[in-house]
């Protein structure tokens, strides 16, 4: 049903974070794959995609190009494009589940956006306040994960792998009519 793809850099801390919070998905049947898509030379991260049965692919290129390229990979319908180090709350199978349920019935494009939540285990700073201003005057971050059907992904042109960033213009073009602010919430660390 979904595949999620993760790129990351090569800290193997952020990444197993992530996948742990996957692993309940992963049980009940809604993650289909995961796929790690490293942008450094190291073999850290391969170690970490057998462990934890992810498939592993080696990108070089920006950001913006390994999520590209790790979208074309994918086998599901519907994609989740999560930051290593975002933990999603307990809830998001269920909401994930009815999203997809409720957009495939609808036949419109919509695609969801995990509520950004600040880890209760970090001092706020200055940063997190302007970080909650942005995201209140300019729409959500990238950090907050992307849940999108694989074919609306395609329609929007996806993440442009030449594209200054290209995360902010693709949830730019899906406009606020066409994505959903889900309930579950995300703490990225």
């Amino acid at each position: 049903m979904l595949s999620v793809i993760i790129p990351t850099d090569g800290v193997e801390r952020t990444a197993v974070a992530t996948l742990a919070a996957l692993v309940p998905g992963a049980a009940a049947g809604v993650i289909r794959e995961v796929l790690l898509v490293e942008r450094t030379n190291t073999d850290v991260m391969e170690r970490v995609a057998d462990v934890a049965g992810c498939r592993f692919l080696r990108f070089e290129g920006s950001r913006a190009a390994a999520l590209a390229a790790g979208a074309k990979q994918a086998r599901s319908p519907w994609l989740m494009f999560l930051h290593p180090g975002a933990v999603l709350d307990t809830g998001w199978i269920e909401e994930t589940t009815q999203f997809i349920q409720i957009v495939a019935a609808s036949g419109k494009d919509r695609a969801g956006i995990f509520r950004y939540a600040r880890s209760p285990y970090t001092d706020p700073g200055l940063r997190d306040g302007f970080k909650f201003v942005a995201r209140m005057v300019a729409g959500p971050s990238a950090e907050q994960g992307l849940l999108i059907a694989r074919e609306h992904y395609e329609r929007l042109g996806g993440y442009r792998p030449d594209a200054r960033r290209s995360e902010a213009r693709l949830l730019r073009r899906l406009g606020r009519s066409s994505r959903t602010m889900l309930r579950s919430r995300i703490m990225v660390a």
